[in-house]
């Protein structure tokens, strides 16, 4: 059946927009995809600029704040004297008082380091072991509830697991050990409770990259005679190798940066502890900053400027953490076709 044709054109609107052109011969359709792409592409561009700059304005106000910092105290003949006197202390000695001049970033690391230890603890093995089940062993059902479990733990505010932790966690604790070990303010409370709210995260990731082995190494290990454990254990983790290691740093991180939970449960004061006591009050860097900053200093001040000092030691460590995670995701890598 022959197609009415007008003036030449297909009678069909949709047919005659595709085959309108403009001046140049082109496609008016084609060119406004493209002017769309175009468009799409230079917000995305804008959006990673402002995030690039944003970074760059963060790091400028920690250094500059920073180098004011080391300069103002314990002032020696030059400037760069000055400065590697004050770097020495500030990463040699265990002692913080800033309006003293000894500011000895040992006490608050100790604390942040053994807050995270803990965490560690809890939260590695039972988030893999989560991972593992959701992803090995429960039906699609029991799947499909346990993850809205899990982002539920992720939704719960810090602050939430700060009073949990004094009014749950330290009660326990001084229950099982005695309650002339336990302080009321110690770092083993605030370190659980901080792995039960980072093992989200590591389940989370570890269940993505246990999902996404081919199952085709699964059917070969099964042909081979292998049981379900011998699968998951000898040829499921050794392929998700990567993903499980970067799931744990990336915890690590988010644990190290933690400050609600540690600002209400591990304690206020640097105390430097060694060999390290896991059941009295310590004060990490986040939870010195957000009580220092609590208070009322002048701008300028030595206090002032320490809590930039040890904002820029976070933001190096947590950097070193993260660079350390790309690696071992491309260390250990396995590429699949």
């Amino acid at each position: 059946m022959q197609q009415t044709q007008v003036e030449g054109k297909p009678k069909n609107s949709a047919i005659a927009n595709a085959l309108a052109v403009d001046e140049s011969g082109a496609p008016k359709i084609e060119r406004r995809a493209r002017l769309v792409d175009d468009s799409i592409g230079y917000l995305l561009l804008a959006c990673g600029v402002i995030s690039v700059l944003t970074t760059i304005g963060i790091l400028y106000v920690l250094g500059s704040e920073s180098l004011a910092f080391f300069t103002s105290v314990n002032q020696q003949d030059n400037v760069f004297a000055t400065i590697a006197g004050n770097l020495a202390n500030f990463l040699g000695t265990a002692e913080w008082q800033p309006g003293g001049g000894k500011f000895g970033i040992w006490p608050l690391l100790e604390a942040t380091l053994m807050t995270s230890f803990v965490a560690m603890l809890v939260a590695i093995p039972l988030g893999l072991g989560a991972a593992i089940y959701i992803a090995e062993y429960a039906t699609p059902r029991v799947r499909a509830s346990l993850k809205p479990i899990l982002e539920v733990l992720a939704g719960i505010p810090t602050v939430v697991y700060g009073y949990f932790a004094i009014t749950f966690m330290t009660p326990l604790l001084q229950g099982i050990f005695g309650i002339d070990t336990v302080q009321f303010y110690n770092t083993a409370s605030a370190g659980l409770v901080m792995g039960i709210m980072i093992l989200p995260t590591i389940a989370s990731m570890s269940e993505d990259a246990l999902t996404a082995v081919p199952r085709a190494l699964r059917e070969a290990s099964y042909g081979l005679g292998a049981t379900k454990f011998e699968t998951i254990s000898k040829v499921v983790l050794p392929a998700a190798l990567s993903g499980i290691l970067a799931a744990a740093i990336v915890g690590i991180s988010r644990a190290v940066g933690e400050t609600m939970i540690v600002a209400l449960a591990a304690g206020a004061g640097p105390r430097f502890t060694m060999p390290p006591n896991f059941f009295v009050g310590a004060e990490t860097i986040t939870g010195h900053i957000a009580r220092i900053s609590g208070g009322d200093l002048s701008y300028g001040s030595i206090d002032y400027q320490s809590l930039f000092a040890l904002g820029l030691a976070l933001f190096f460590f947590t950097l070193a953490l993260n660079t350390l995670s790309r690696w071992v995701s491309n260390k250990f890598r396995e590429a699949y076709q």
